[in-house]
């Protein structure tokens, strides 16, 4: 049986009262494109974490497909990193609470070419020459304009901004995934939740996961709590292990 499975402890008669109470209060809000925030949520509430500090990179819109927005609504704060100059007007507008920093992530600070795709909804645009590329090579999307963003380093908004470190890091960076968390100095900063999305977008059916990031995470001493096939959400298997009993 997959370990990971094994350390999600949930009987039947626990979820079925969980149902019970979320069916008498009515459908949950979710503003995530798989209602990855509430699964969140449920995991905040398990640990009893209340008001969870958040990071959001490539935090996108404001609210609409973004993880961290129901946690604000509900009294949270904390830094949305988005590149794209008019996404970041939007977070600066509707995200007053939050510190909001128009620039990149990457391995380390600097300045980067920003890939501007065509995509109406905004939501591939990449600091990745070869994912800008690949989404121009499928014959719907096109390279609109290269913006030169400045980038800063995931450690240091997380010492300048947390103390001591996030409690939520959600992170779409259309390919640099893997750059970002390399650099994640897990020792100093231990996040109890991550979302990440470990979906490989493609336009011809060929999309697949990124094993990649999956491997990555548990060998970071992170266990898989759920996946919605686009996003992953890791929970630190200490954290989850050690959480609050009745």
């Amino acid at each position: 049986m997959d370990k990971d499975i094994e350390a999600v402890p949930f009987s039947l008669k626990e979820g079925y009262k969980k149902l019970k109470k979320s069916l008498k209060r009515g459908y949950k809000k979710s503003y995530s494109q798989s209602g990855e925030d509430t699964i969140v949520a449920l995991i905040f509430g398990a640990i009893r974490i209340k008001r969870p500090s958040c990071l959001d990179i490539g935090a996108h819109d404001p609210v609409l497909l973004n993880n961290t927005y129901l946690f604000y609504e509900r009294g949270s704060s904390g830094v949305n990193i988005e590149p794209n100059p008019i996404l970041f007007k939007r977070l600066e507008s509707r995200r007053r609470r939050d510190v909001n920093l128009n620039a990149g992530v990457a391995a380390s600070a600097g300045v980067l070419d920003f890939y501007v795709m065509t995509s109406e909804d905004n939501t591939l645009h990449t600091f990745s020459k070869e994912t800008a590329e690949r989404y121009s090579g499928y014959g719907t999307q096109a390279i609109k304009e290269v913006l030169r963003i400045n980038t800063v380093n995931v450690n240091d908004v997380m010492r300048e901004y947390f103390s001591p470190k996030p409690n939520f890091v959600s992170m779409d960076i259309e390919g640099l995934e893997m750059e970002v968390l390399r650099s994640f100095d897990f020792k100093n900063f231990r996040p109890e939740v991550f979302c990440i999305e470990t979906i490989l977008y493609t336009e011809d059916g060929s999309e697949g996961k990124v094993a990649e990031i999956i491997d990555f995470m548990k060998s970071a001493g992170y266990m898989v709590f759920a996946d919605t096939y686009i996003n992953t959400i890791f929970v630190d298997s200490r954290v989850w292990k050690n959480r609050p009993r009745r």
